[in-house]
């Protein structure tokens, strides 16, 4: 039991780190992005490409906006607190994680961000990874 406790720690800290290379990679891009559009009007190009805007949304309707950039801004820092929160085997890390998965899809459709969502279904796998001990419930390295 031991050796599928560790396993289960492994797994819930390597998608903590997902989750936060999730929430940092595209929440800081997205925050400076949205003060940036406020600010001039356009969207803030990195590195010759947009950070966020430009994509699907606009062509679904969906205009540019400080708010929807700063909505996306908001769940990446949930994706932070939910690294922090797998980082530390939490059962609540291992609930955000999966229930952040559909919110953070449309925002990554949208502003077709396609490097996101190997890491994102990685996260959410590692998390519902069963555990290798029959006799032992998913989450009970959990606590």
């Amino acid at each position: 039991m031991a050796k599928s406790t560790a396993g289960r720690r492994i797994r819930l800290r390597v998608a903590g780190v997902l989750s936060l290379i999730l929430g940092l990679g595209f929440g800081i891009p997205a925050a400076v992005g949205a003060w940036y559009f406020g600010t001039h009007g356009q969207v803030w190009q990195f590195l010759g490409n947009p950070t966020n805007g430009d994509g699907p949304f606009v062509e679904w309707g969906v205009p540019n906006s400080v708010a929807l950039m700063v909505a996306f801004a908001v769940v990446c820092a949930a994706d932070v607190l939910c690294g922090a929160l797998l980082l530390a085997s939490s059962r609540v890390g291992v609930v955000l994680s999966v229930v952040l998965l559909p919110v953070e899809l449309v925002f990554w459709i949208g502003f077709l961000l396609p490097f996101a969502f190997p890491l994102g279904v990685a996260r959410v796998v590692l998390v519902l990874w069963p555990s290798s001990s029959p006799d032992s419930p998913q989450d009970a390295a959990v606590r």
